[in-house]
């Protein structure tokens, strides 16, 4: 039986758990303020109140002491973005919707940290990448050739990454598909992750995390309509060339205009990914309530991942560097999304 130590809120919660937990866990109870007498255990439940902050920094310094590879699941209300947030900020390395559900609890502590995986594991991401270029490859080919793309070939993908992120987190999944020689469909890929992740931290279901994880595989599908010289070009492009680049929303939009089967929150993404919230962006110069949530998420995602990316011409820059460029962008940018970003961004500092 897995020994866990519980950080419970009340003597009402605490008894309620002690009978979710009793068939598969060994539980050691703690409260808040007995937490300086004891250290924290391989793995460890926080199921408080995360909405009352007055003994946060004390959890959390606390949680900076545990094992190396330990792990700590926190329970947060179920579809609650406060509590994610929370959670992430605070030092959980998953969350877990209440009630909890003592198998569920078990199967996440069962996963193993992304850095103590074996070499199967890494080998396993590498795979699942390739299945996800593959795909890529696929989708852009058929835009080239003319032809309407598959879209059982994105759902694979869909599904592929958004199970990685789940399973291995973001770092490892970045790791991979930095190896990738092609810078758009590294890209692609990254941006992909980055909205995955996100969409995880913010909460959203397994279903919503597939979605964005299409609109993010799909949001430069028109690139395959750009000259290669361009898309791969190993200096910056100059004035002339950036004209033709930023053409690749509505050529993404013809390339899927006769595509069945997809939401039309996905060709929203496709054509609008580069418009901000204060008119300045392109094709349509949208402004403010005209711009989707989910587009919002793509384009924070979409900008993050090209500050992160290895160009030729320069080095990524770090997670806590690109974040700061986004803050800088002020009003271009949903702040609301930006500040719930920051937890994502320090991850991968």
């Amino acid at each position: 039986m897995r020994r866990i130590a519980v950080i419970s809120g009340s003597a009402e919660h605490t008894s309620n758990l002690k009978r979710r937990l009793g068939v598969f866990f060994a539980a050691e109870f703690l409260r808040l303020e007995e937490l300086s007498h004891a250290g924290p255990e391989d793995f460890v439940l926080v199921d408080i109140n995360l909405k009352d902050t007055t003994q946060i920094d004390s959890l959390k310094r606390w949680l900076q002491q545990r094992p190396q590879h330990g792990q700590a699941i926190f329970g947060v209300d179920r579809g609650s973005r406060h509590d994610s947030i929370q959670a992430y900020a605070i030092g959980a390395t998953d969350v877990v919707s209440r009630p909890i559900d003592a198998r569920l609890l078990l199967q996440k502590f069962c996963r193993r940290p992304a850095a103590v995986r074996s070499a199967h594991t890494v080998a396993k991401l590498a795979d699942d990448m390739s299945i996800c270029v593959n795909s890529l490859q696929d989708m852009f080919g058929a835009v080239v050739a003319g032809k309407v793309p598959d879209v059982a070939l994105l759902d694979t993908a869909s599904a592929e990454i958004v199970e990685r992120i789940d399973e291995d987190g973001l770092g490892p999944w970045l790791d991979v598909i930095r190896k990738h020689h092609s810078q758009t469909f590294q890209h692609c890929l990254i941006v992909t992750a980055v909205a995955v992740a996100f969409g995880r931290l913010l909460g959203f279901s397994r279903a919503d995390k597939r979605r964005i994880a299409s609109a993010g595989l799909l949001h430069d599908l028109g690139k395959a309509r750009v000259p290669v010289a361009i898309l791969e070009k190993p200096t910056p492009l100059c004035e002339e060339e950036i004209a033709v680049m930023r053409n690749h929303p509505e050529l993404g939009i013809e390339a899927l205009r006769d595509t069945t089967g997809l939401h039309p929150e996905m060709l929203d993404v496709v054509l609008h990914h580069h418009e901000y919230l204060d008119g300045s962006g392109y094709p349509h110069g949208l402004h403010g309530n005209e711009i989707s949530d989910l587009v919002r998420t793509v384009t924070i995602a979409d900008i993050y991942g090209a500050l992160i990316e290895r160009r030729p011409y320069r080095a990524p820059m770090s997670g806590v560097g690109a974040y700061q460029v986004l803050q800088d962008m002020g009003p271009k940018l949903d702040r609301a999304l930006v500040r719930e970003f920051r937890v994502l961004a320090q991850g991968l500092a």
